[in-house]
């Protein structure tokens, strides 16, 4: 006998996913996906949550999705309405799936983490806010990553931004004490014999490690921004994204996902998605179309 619930006909399965609301093979049953920008949680939701859980979980237990989400299992689709009304009362609100822009994941960022170089909770939340929900071809997934650890996982995403330092010397300021050669795990940066660094762009990564390190401030932040990657997923048929443009400005993040959707929308073929896109068009015309119009606004 087969454990798949016998839905009423007028249930659209499909359009339940769509909105959050999963079916599981337990007869009835349905994994309820939360909405958690950059994977933030406030004390209050979480007690919340897990009220709500435990009144209408009929297994007993949470998940926590690998894009940052947490997920209600086994909760009956009578339950629905119920489950939706309580978590709202903390502003808690479900989750998508299916075609559409899903919630941007992100990690700490610069806020609390000391390689952070980008606010990215900050962004994750105006991502979330201004292009959540927006329909495209397929499932289109951003994420935020503060540094070159890339713990958000940006070259998997359909459109990953992480944060970059390009670090400028000042030779007066330099004491000649070979901490940033120390520092940089990369070898961009090796002391000559009076101890002043000569350094490798090449080699660099942009991740600030020197900047740190530097007790006399010689080393400072040049441009800021963000590393853009495109066209990357995991799946069944994984794929690499491309990385498109270094030190976007923090302005023009928005501009530039509003012009990728644009450009998918109008290049995607149904259920491909955007890496598949940019394989069958051609890398070189999106940066043509998207790239080259944002970085000279």
């Amino acid at each position: 006998m087969t454990k798949e619930a016998v839905i009423p006909p007028k249930v659209d399965l499909d359009k339940l996913k769509s909105g959050g609301f999963i079916k599981q093979t337990q007869k009835d049953l349905f994994t309820v996906r939360l909405r958690m920008p950059g994977g933030r949680i406030t004390p209050e939701k979480m007690a919340k949550i897990a009220e709500v859980a435990k009144k209408y979980s009929r297994m007993g237990y949470c998940h926590l999705s690998f894009r940052q989400s947490v997920e209600l299992i086994g909760v009956h689709i009578d339950d629905f309405e119920k489950v939706v009304r309580e978590l709202a009362e903390v502003g808690v609100t479900v989750a998508s799936c299916g075609p559409r822009v899903r919630v941007p994941t992100a990690c700490g960022g610069c806020e609390y983490n000391p390689n952070g170089l980008m606010d990215t909770q900050q962004k994750a939340l105006e991502v979330d806010k201004r292009f959540f929900g927006t329909p495209c071809h397929h499932k289109f997934k951003i994420s935020f990553s503060g540094c070159p650890i890339d713990c958000a996982r940006t070259y998997e995403m359909d459109l990953g931004f992480q944060g970059a330092v390009d670090p400028a010397w000042e030779e007066p300021l330099c004491t000649g004490c070979t901490l940033c050669a120390k520092a940089c795990l990369e070898g961009a940066i090796v002391s000559d014999k009076e101890g002043k660094p000569i350094f490798d762009p090449k080699k660099c990564i942009y991740c600030g490690d020197c900047i740190r390190a530097c007790p006399t401030n010689a080393w400072k932040a040049g441009r800021r921004g963000w590393i853009v990657r495109v066209g990357g997923k995991h799946g069944r048929h994984p794929m690499w994204a491309k990385e498109v443009v270094q030190f976007l400005s923090d302005e023009k993040v928005h501009d530039f996902i509003e012009k990728t959707l644009q450009w998918y929308k109008e290049n995607g073929l149904p259920r491909e998605r955007m890496g598949v896109t940019i394989e069958r068009v051609g890398l070189k015309r999106f940066k043509k179309e998207v790239v080259e119009p944002i970085m000279k606004a």
